[in-house]
């Protein structure tokens, strides 16, 4: 099976052309297998290029615990990336649509020569209501809403761009045990599909940092849909304009929530790191 390993911002991906390679229906064990730091590929997740027949192309993405998730802001970066520099696209063409269990989505390419050198996708609207993310509780919205946790409380706002996000705005960053804090926001049971979380720091009204806890993979360098529900979360709570860079510890992301239609925008790069054949899966 041909692979080719990509990163956006230091979150990685194998990448597969499901035009080309034939795969097992259930990617689970694949993924498991592949992504295995020690004895596999290595990488954050899978994501397979598929065809569709409601948009261009068809995307799939399932974490390296091989948990299928709706959408990854750094994975579509990667799977936009693949297919034109993989000639899937006509030259030139620097738009095209892509299906995903969060809806269809689409990616605008920076081209120099013949690399995509950056890409921006249109990440569609935020999902605010809280049955929709989904969270329990009453009321419509979860705007800095006190959560109990462990030892402490902590105010969350929670965002679906396709998929969960806890967004908690802090201090400092480096100073959140995010592995201690981040495994039992993932799981608390008021997110009955479970989390991302996101511990932000609002450095001015243009720029935030902010460090990750993904779900089904743990701690990464960076998550392109949770740098959007920060956004939003920060709007939400009067702490940035509506357009900021957002530090991750892979790298910055550009983020614009459009005031005219309701659209979060996500700009950065994505890079190919090496390709390579698995010869057995074992």
């Amino acid at each position: 099976m041909n692979f080719t390993k990509m990163q956006g911002l230091g979150n990685d991906f194998i990448v597969v052309d499901g035009f080309k390679e034939k795969l097992p229906e259930n990617l689970t064990d694949l993924a498991n297998k592949l992504c295995d730091r020690h004895f596999g590929i290595g990488a954050d997740g899978l994501i397979v290029v598929l065809p569709s027949a409601r948009a261009d192309f068809r995307m799939r993405i399932i974490n390296a615990d091989g948990s299928e998730v709706e959408m990854c802001g750094n994975g579509i970066r990667c799977f936009a990336k693949y297919v034109y520099e993989a000639g899937l696209v006509e030259p030139g063409r620097d738009t095209f649509t892509v299906e995903t269990l969060a809806g269809i989505m689409t990616p605008r390419l920076l081209v120099e020569g013949e690399k995509v050198v950056a890409v921006t996708v249109d990440m569609g609207e935020p999902v605010l209501e809280r049955a929709l993310i989904p969270m329990l509780g009453s009321g419509g919205q979860a705007v800095s809403e006190p959560l109990d946790l462990l030892d402490t409380t902590y105010h969350i706002t929670a965002v679906s761009m396709g998929n969960p996000h806890c967004v908690i705005f802090v201090d400092n960053v480096d100073q959140i045990p995010l592995e201690k804090y981040g495994p039992a926001l993932e799981t608390h049971p008021v997110f009955p599909k479970k989390t991302n979380v996101h511990f932000v720091q609002v450095l001015n009204r243009q720029e935030l940092k902010m460090r990750v806890w993904e779900r089904g993979v743990g701690v990464t360098l960076a998550c392109g849909t949770g740098a959007c529900a920060s956004l939003v979360a920060a709007v939400l709570n009067g702490k940035t304009q509506r357009r900021a860079k957002v530090y991750l510890p892979g790298g910055p992301l550009e983020i614009e929530w459009n005031e005219k239609n309701n659209h979060v925008y996500m700009t950065g790069p994505a890079e190919t790191v090496f390709t390579g054949v698995v010869q057995k899966i074992v």
